[in-house]
């Protein structure tokens, strides 16, 4: 969960930022000179923004992963478990045919990992204090494979492309609607070019539009968890994959989250919220891999 709210974060607030910085600088041209929009320019802006803000998001991903938990790197392991840790992924990076990646531990009560990076041969992978306290070995070595496989398969590539996808039409759809609350409701004159009024109706559209346009994001990265826990089951082995998620289903049904964090839980939500969630249904992981052939 926390790479996908991570990336999201960035990306929502880099966007945010080249918006207004164009309309302070007065580029953030597309009307024509009647007055009218042209859609051409309007589109290709959306799109230079929309990927600005994921591939920013991307290139700044294990940078801001490391300082928004205060994930360690381990540089030269200082005890056994550290020392288990490195020799465990750099066995599994090698495996996965990908270039070692930086191994950290960041202090949580949560039983959490997460695999971050611009490119699978520069990526970062980080487990909490409460994941080593409260798996075992075999459990955490299925963890750890479950994240090398995000890792392996471009995953964060992937998520900054559709990302980039979805941010191009919240542009070009906030700023019609701040169009038209400028020219329809408001009536300015359009000699004097977009008001106030159109910026904020503009920034408002993209913040909810933003927000309903992460369902899509979501659903991309639950499609990705099914596929990870089969490479973390190729690489650390199937019954080691099931325990691990049978590890976390107990730990986060005894935990008490707040309701309106439930969707954010990695045993996932039901209903509306749970279009919002990152990971599936614990049981829809346990069950895809029992059944696997």
């Amino acid at each position: 969960m926390k790479r996908i709210f991570l990336f999201i974060l960035t990306n929502l607030a880099v966007v945010f930022v080249i918006n207004i910085t164009l309309r302070l600088l007065g580029v953030d041209r597309w009307l024509n000179a009647a007055g009218g929009i042209n859609f051409s320019a309007l589109l290709v802006m959306s799109a230079v923004i929309g990927f600005a803000g994921s591939l920013v998001s991307l290139a700044m991903s294990k940078w801001s992963a490391k300082r928004m938990v205060g994930a360690q790197v381990i540089e030269n392991p200082i005890d056994p478990t550290e020392r288990w840790l490195v020799d465990t992924v750099r066995r599994q990076a090698e495996a996965a045919g990908i270039g070692m990646p930086e191994v950290a531990i960041y202090d949580a009560p949560d039983v959490n990992a997460f695999a971050t990076g611009w490119n699978r041969n520069d990526a970062l992978v980080a487990v909490s204090t409460g994941l080593l306290q409260s798996m075992s070995k075999d459990e955490i070595e299925a963890v750890l494979a479950h994240e090398m496989s995000h890792v392996s398969n471009g995953d964060m590539v992937t998520l900054a492309l559709i990302q980039g996808v979805v941010n191009t039409f919240v542009v070009f759809f906030s700023k019609l609607f701040g169009y038209f609350v400028d020219r329809v409701l408001l009536k300015n004159d359009e000699r004097n070019g977009p008001g106030i009024g159109a910026f904020v109706a503009e920034m408002a559209a993209q913040l909810v539009l933003g927000i309903l346009a992460s369902i899509i994001v979501m659903w991309f990265s639950r499609q990705r968890e099914f596929r990870a826990d089969a490479g973390g089951a190729h690489l650390a082995g199937r019954n080691k994959m099931i325990a691990a998620l049978e590890r976390l289903k107990i730990n986060h049904e005894q935990a008490t989250l707040p309701e309106k964090m439930a969707a954010f839980g990695i045993s996932g939500g039901k209903g509306m919220m749970g279009l919002f969630m990152t990971h599936p249904p614990l049981d829809e992981r346990i069950a895809a891999l029992r059944s696997a052939q």
